[in-house]
């Protein structure tokens, strides 16, 4: 039997509404779990870049990049290889800090290199930004002390190096290189 595999997926697609809830529609049609889903701006205004963590069998997330890539507002589809790229996320987290515990919180900040980015009277707002493991690994240590309230933005992602090949095709050429579902109609 086949494992669970994480992956992490980066489309880009046209800057328009309503593109975000066609491909989630899509993800969840397939019955994906988005483990996280960021979209942000690229240099190009008429392009944005999604951002998906999900897990599925090798089989599964062959099919699902398949039926990404045919939406048209997709212009590129690519997984992204885990020892060529950057990840990243953000987390915010308040926790209750009095005049006992001040000192353990900030010495585990450092150790994180997470910044203390507002110090109330009875709470403390820490900023943390790092691969997944790095956040799951600060959340693990500060699940000691009482969590008020906390926000992580999901991972953003990037390749090292230079222009990648995938971003060399022209979107019409990937487009004409896709296939029809089975039982839709070529154009």
């Amino acid at each position: 039997m086949e494992s669970n595999q994480r992956r992490v997926i980066s489309l880009l697609v046209d800057n328009q509404s309503g593109v975000l809830a066609r491909v989630s529609s899509l993800f969840c049609r397939r019955g994906f779990n988005i483990d996280s889903l960021t979209v942000s701006a690229t240099n190009d205004p008429t392009v944005s870049r999604i951002t998906v963590s999900v897990s599925g069998t090798e089989k599964e997330l062959q099919q699902l990049i398949l039926q990404t890539e045919r939406l048209e507002v997709t212009r590129q589809v690519f997984v992204l290889n885990e020892s060529m790229a950057l990840e990243r996320e953000l987390l915010l987290l308040k926790v209750v800090a009095n005049v006992t515990n001040r000192a353990e919180l900030r010495e585990i900040a450092g150790i994180y290199k997470a910044k203390i980015i507002d110090l109330s009277p009875d709470s403390m707002v820490f900023e943390l930004t790092g691969r997944p493991e790095k956040i799951d690994a600060f959340l693990k240590l500060m699940a000691d002390y009482q969590i008020l309230e906390q926000c992580r933005t999901g991972v953003t992602a990037l390749e090292r190096g230079g222009m990648h090949q995938h971003m060399q095709k022209p979107a019409q050429e990937v487009r004409e290189a896709q296939l029809p579902l089975p039982g839709m109609r070529c154009r």
